[in-house]
């Protein structure tokens, strides 16, 4: 049994990393919930949620949770697919609910059975999307891509501008080894500074529209604010299918961002996934009881927790803490944050996800790792998040099935004509066309020995092996099975 320590025993350090997590925090808290299309204080509360309940249900020392920019064009598509941000907090009741079971029935292992390939193009699609949706929010446009020539603002192409500049020249300044310096915070800091600046120039000024509109008047006039589950929705089976969509990839994010976790952690502590599977069920179904976007361990946060010096859970419930506080004291401030800003720091985030060194390290793979890659991006963009994955996913399986059928079986005719015959892999159903070939390749009367040592061989591939050496009888070829029991298997099943 494993031994976890209290989130309390690094009080000193978790401090330090709690603070610099939550100014990572707070701008992507509220610019994923505008990118989702929900107020930003729904965002804000799933951050809350996200520190507040999972430290004491998980057990990962250094995973951070909040809302997770990979479940945006999930949240967009199911909003309007349910009739609103009612009914859709309803699903994320549902998805906390489910993740709760999954959780509960040991199935986070299985989230290593997704291929890669399928992974990686999941996360460049949500790149691209978030970029696709953000670009009209960094030119200060209510439209889409179409409307942002002819609706456009100035001062709000300045101010993303100036924050990407900021965002991507960060790490050659010396800013980038203090660490509790946050270059998103940075950029919100100065957009606000600047857009103050030039509200009185006609050209540049801000509208209304262009800010973040967080509730004010304290903890009332917050909870008054927030959005309602609309609790009629779960007898909806939509909202049943937009709870699992969410419950499915957003255990998926969450457990691989563990897997990289743990790998960043100094001390190399492994993190139970079917645990993390309950606490993150647990947040959800509070995050949308409250008004909250649905949250994941998120892997921007929990990297800039290591960085901190993080050492125990303690850091993301401080980090909470903060956010909450920030909620109910700094609204005035908050609401000077130009959405630009925001859009810039998604944008980025979509880059990330979708750089263009992934694809050519895809293109370099073999076109066995690029195709699913490639044709689970353009059905998630076409279709959606779930079934645009579940296409990946059958396109990877299609892949390794046709892997493996080729040359299960290496035959090689030695200088005495003898053809020896060995499983390099398990014999299975999808090998017997291979396998089929080979033993065609057999003339009458010559010799074959048929190696199968310590190889599993299904039954229908003994079936194939019993044909031959029945056909064998009649054609004066001579056969030796070695390491294969065809004791139950019947000639003319297989061909």
């Amino acid at each position: 049994m494993h031994h976890y320590p209290s989130m309390f025993s690094h009080p000193k350090e978790d401090s330090v990393a709690g603070f610099v997590v939550f100014l990572v925090a707070l701008p992507l808290c509220l610019g994923i919930a505008i990118a989702c299309g929900l107020p930003p204080v729904s965002g804000l509360i799933a951050g809350i949620v996200g520190g507040l309940v999972v430290p004491f249900i998980s057990r990962s020392p250094l995973s951070v949770t909040g809302p997770a920019a990979g479940l945006t064009s999930i949240v967009l598509v199911e909003v309007q697919h349910l009739g609103g941000v009612n009914p859709f907090l309803t699903a994320v009741i549902i998805a906390g609910l489910l993740q709760f079971l999954l959780g509960v029935l040991r199935t986070g292992r299985f989230a290593a059975v997704v291929p890669s390939s399928v992974i990686k193009g999941m996360l460049a699609a949500i790149g691209i999307t978030i970029i696709l949706k953000q670009l009209p929010v960094a030119v200060g446009s209510d439209g889409g891509l179409s409307t942002m020539l002819s609706q456009h603002n100035a001062g709000a192409v300045s101010i993303a501008l100036l924050s990407l500049a900021i965002l991507y020249g960060w790490k050659y300044t010396p800013m980038a080894k203090i660490k509790l310096v946050s270059p998103a915070l940075v950029v919100v800091v100065l957009a606000s500074v600047t857009a103050a600046l030039v509200s009185s120039n006609p050209t540049f000024a801000l509208e209304a529209r262009h800010f973040v509109n967080v509730p004010l008047g304290g903890a009332g006039a917050l909870y008054s604010a927030l959005p309602r589950p609309e609790f009629a929705a779960f007898m909806n089976p939509a909202a049943w299918m937009a709870g699992a969509t969410i419950a499915v990839v957003a255990s998926i994010e969450t457990l691989l961002s563990l897997q990289a976790i743990d790998r960043l952690d100094p001390l190399k502590r492994h993190s139970p996934p079917d645990r993390e599977l309950l606490a993150q069920g647990t947040a959800n179904a509070v995050s949308g009881l409250l008004g909250g976007l649905p949250v994941t361990a998120v892997i921007v946060r929990s990297g800039a927790n290591v960085n901190a010096g993080g050492r125990e859970r303690l850091s993301a419930l401080i980090h909470g803490l903060l956010l909450l506080g920030a909620v109910l004291l700094a609204g005035p401030l908050l609401n000077r944050i130009p959405l630009a800003c925001l859009a810039a720091v998604l944008i980025q985030v979509g880059l990330n996800l979708c750089k263009p060194t992934l694809f050519t390290t895809q293109v370099k793979l073999g076109i066995t790792q690029l195709l699913p890659f490639a044709i689970t991006i353009a059905a998630v963009l076409v279709l959606d998040l779930l079934k645009g994955v579940i296409v990946g996913i059958v396109v990877g399986i299609v892949f390794v099935l046709y892997e493996n059928s080729k040359r299960a079986v290496v035959a090689i005719k030695d200088d005495a004509g003898v053809w020896q015959m060995r499983f390099r892999r398990d014999g299975t159903f999808v090998s017997k066309p291979g396998i089929i070939s080979t033993l065609e390749e057999v003339d009458d009367g010559e010799t074959v020995i048929i190696d199968g040592t310590d190889e599993y061989i299904d039954h229908d591939v003994k079936e194939v092996l019993a044909t031959f050496i029945e056909d064998a009888e009649h054609r004066n070829i001579t056969v030796t099975v070695r390491g294969i029991d065809l004791t139950h298997a019947q000639g003319g099943g297989g061909h």
